[in-house]
This record gives structure tokens, sequence and C-alpha cells, in this order.
């Protein structure tokens, strides 16, 4: 079975408090974005995990893909084994939760192609033993997340008519890191409210915290930013905790995006980004 697991950007962050058991409580919105690893399964005498594209690290069996089916066969032990084959072209350390994208493709496409019979409340339960993101994917639709950012609740927001352009630096983000700059606090604006603004009034109402700590690190991030809104986009930010930053810009405008795009490449390719542009 062969399958393609899509990344996803956050639109707004907000760090809300610190519980108790040392997570944080978050409010995002999550969006699927149709830059994609291909993740192929096929039965076998043993089960193996085959790695392609960029490099992964650690042993298959830390692979977030090895454990979501380690834990479905836990649920099934009639599961066969399996010959699992990785393409990895989502980066990692980006804030485009590829790896928690791959896991939920993983349950998923066994519950489906060995027809188990879970349901989707049953299946995002499953994802969120594997990490905070996975549920998102089992949905794979616009949410608004809360909690750690497994509480969802999917949204009408349809970015149709929007053009994404995502960039990543040559470099990852580290989670601890992103943490160490910020001050958990309510926001200055709903987000559940703000995102239901036009776009046009997203730049204003709509922020990640992680932003501006990071920047203090990174001023690429910035400049890459900064770079985005001078092309013609119309609402750019950081995704999530990692060091991809995306713009939006209306598809109809597609001269004036060619033509922001070559310019944006002209003022940051000495930065050795990898730029995606995508219609979503």
């Amino acid at each position: 079975m062969l399958q393609f697991p899509n990344a996803k950007i956050n639109i707004g962050l907000s760090v809300l408090r610190k519980r108790p058991d040392g997570y944080h409580d978050l409010e995002t919105v999550f969006v699927p974005v149709a830059w994609c690893d291909a993740l192929e399964f096929i039965p076998a005498e043993t089960t193996s995990l085959h790695t392609h594209g960029i490099q992964v690290t650690g042993n298959p069996e830390s692979n977030l893909v090895w454990k979501a089916y380690a834990l479905m066969r836990t649920r099934f032990p009639s599961l066969p084994p399996l010959e699992i084959h990785l393409e990895k072209i989502i980066p990692h350390g980006a804030g485009l939760g590829g790896g928690s994208a791959d896991a939920a493709f993983m349950l998923n496409g066994l519950n489906t192609h060995f027809a188990l019979g879970l349901q989707q409340n049953e299946l995002i339960e499953l994802a969120l033993q594997l990490g905070s993101d996975c549920p998102f994917f089992i949905y794979n639709r616009p949410c608004l997340a809360y909690g750690r950012g497994e509480q969802l609740k999917p949204i009408n927001l349809n970015l149709a008519s929007w053009r994404v352009v995502l960039i990543k630096p040559n470099f990852s983000m580290s989670t601890a890191l992103a943490f160490q700059g910020i001050t958990p606090k309510e926001p200055e604006h709903s987000l559940a409210e703000s995102i239901m603004q036009p776009i046009t009034q997203w730049r204003n109402n709509i922020v990640n915290d992680f932003e501006a700590p990071l920047i203090q690190h990174y001023p690429h991030i910035a400049l890459i930013r900064d770079s985005l809104y001078q092309a013609g986009c119309t609402y750019a930010s950081l995704s999530g905790s990692g060091s991809t930053v995306f713009g939006l810009f209306e598809a109809h405008q597609e001269q004036n995006i060619q033509a922001g795009l070559t310019e944006l490449h002209k003022k940051i390719r000495d930065l050795q980004v990898k730029i995606t542009d995508i219609l979503m």
C-alpha cells in the first residue's frame, strides 16, 4: 500500500500556561499542506523499515512509523510482518509535522488495508500515544487545536484560492530552545475569532509566540518573513516551533507571485533555503 503523508502549517500559536505534567497548554490552527513524504508497506517474512531521501538518524525502532506499526500489532497480533519503505521529503525540525504525519498515515493505512474496523475516534486515541501532533493527521483538515495540540475542533477554513510558499532555511529548530524564550500568557486576540476574519486582517491579529524569541537566535527568520511581505504576500509567519516560514499569496495574482518569488530568491539565496510553492 502506497500513501503520501502530507505536512501541516500552524497559523498562529499561543502558549497559554504551563501544566502540572510539565507540558504547556497551547492554542493554534493546524492546516494541511501538500508537501508530502511517501510511505509504502508490503507483506514480508520479517518486519523491516527502509528510509530514503532526507537522512533519518537513529535505529528503525525509534522511528514513529515503526512505533505506529508496533502499536497496531499489539492491538491486532494477527497483523503480518511488513517491509516498510519511507521516502523522507518533509524536512526535520521544520515545524511541519512530517514525522507525526508518517505515523498517523501508517495507522490509517494499516486500518484500511487490513480492514481492522477502527473508527476515527479509536485511531485518534492510538495516534495520541505516538505524539501530540499525530491526532491532527487523522482528521487532516483545518482544525483549532488546544491542550498539548491534541484537542481538535475542525473548522471551515478554505484556502483554495491561496498559494502557500514554504521557506525552510538550512537549519532545524530545537523545541527546548523554542520554549526557553516563552512567557506563557493569554493572547490579546482570540485565535478562534481571528482565524475567521479575512486573511488581510491576520497580520495584525494572529501571532506565533515562538517567532519573536527565536528571531533573537536566528535573525534569518525575520529576514525571510519580511522578504515574503515585500514579495507581496498577505500573511507570513513561522510554522509551529520549527524553522520554516510560510507566506500566503492570493493565487489569482500569478504574474505578481512569480515576480515576487524571483525577487525573493535574490534576497535570500545566500541562506541556502529550500522554497516550496504550493497551490492550496
